[in-house]
């Protein structure tokens, strides 16, 4: 049976691609999940008007999160904290901590789009990631000094 994959599969193909498959793998596995439709002229032609649709709802993503990517670059966060002897930080400063200060600042923005390796434990500058989109990424200025 040929089929339209809805979604990527690993040992199938990519999203879009038209596959041949057996039968009851289909009707019993792909079809019922979501994974991917019957390849008739009528659903290849509402899938290919399904990804243009989706298509321009990632290129106005895009073009919003460009925009907020340059404010957030122009933005500068300080950080206050408590330091002990040889300036080590009591605790760290962590995505949370660095998302509340951008809603301090007007920006509304969930935490795990901070893209922190390891919290912050020492005092300095740091350049912070933001995942805004899958193709944008920001940089924040992150100031962690002694409070």
């Amino acid at each position: 049976m040929k089929i339209i994959l809805k979604k990527d599969i690993d040992t199938l193909g990519t999203s879009g691609q038209i596959i041949t498959v057996k039968n009851g793998y289909a009707r019993n596995y792909l079809i019922p999940q979501g994974l991917a439709l019957e390849a008739t002229p009528g659903n290849l032609r509402a899938f290919e008007f399904e990804n243009k649709a989706a298509q321009k709802r990632l290129q106005r993503g895009k073009k919003e999160a460009e925009g907020l990517a340059e404010k957030l670059e122009k933005l500068s966060l300080t950080v206050a904290v408590q330091v002990g002897e040889e300036e080590k930080l009591f605790g760290s400063v962590t995505s949370q901590n660095i998302a509340d200060l951008l809603k301090d600042n007007g920006f509304e923005l969930d935490r795990r789009k901070i893209i922190l390796e390891d919290p912050i434990k020492a005092l300095g500058v740091y350049d912070v990631p933001v995942k805004l989109h899958p193709e944008v990424t920001a940089n924040v200025k992150v100031w962690v000094v002694r409070e």
